[in-house]
């Protein structure tokens, strides 16, 4: 069984802070930015069930504080911070793209917001347009603030000190 390598994958990741507004709130300038990856490898169907399996982790933690994160996003964050979640997209043509979905609403299971990313792949989606996801599709989320902190982002820490 081969072992997997970061370069086998084809993965996108995408600034997390682009000048997207939502209910007038521009999105924070600060916020930390992710290294952009694009990955390919031969067997695309075998990396992704390779990478979902050591990301397993990550997604598990972001899942599990989900909620949380959820009911502060409900009660209304303070001015500057910005509430992300991240999910994939897929084309029909299988192609897919990890995004950070900036939230707008939440309702029951299902989140509402924007594709806050440039995508290079997918291309029946377009940067800053209005997608609804459920939540069982939320691989991680993040918090960002106007200084440049964050707090969730596991599955992205995660990838981050895989890379270094």
């Amino acid at each position: 069984m081969p072992t997997f390598r970061p370069s086998a994958l084809l993965l996108i990741l995408l600034p997390l802070a682009l000048p997207l507004t939502v209910f007038g709130q521009a999105a924070t300038a600060a916020a930390p930015t992710d290294k952009p990856r694009t990955v390919a490898g031969t067997d695309a169907d075998q990396s992704l069930r390779e990478f979902d399996k050591l990301i397993a982790p990550a997604v598990k933690q972001a899942r599990r504080t989900l909620p949380a994160a959820k009911k502060r996003f409900l009660a209304g964050l303070p001015a500057g911070q910005a509430f992300y979640l991240t999910t994939r997209i897929f084309d029909a043509d299988g192609k897919y793209e990890q995004v950070f979905i900036r939230v707008q609403e939440w309702t029951g299971a299902t989140a509402r917001g924007l594709i806050s990313n440039e995508l290079n792949l997918v291309q029946q989606y377009q940067p800053g347009q209005s997608i609804s996801l459920p939540e069982s599709a939320v691989l991680d989320w993040t918090i960002t603030t106007a200084d440049g902190r964050e707090e969730g982002n596991f599955v992205g820490k995660l990838i981050d000190s895989l890379q270094n």
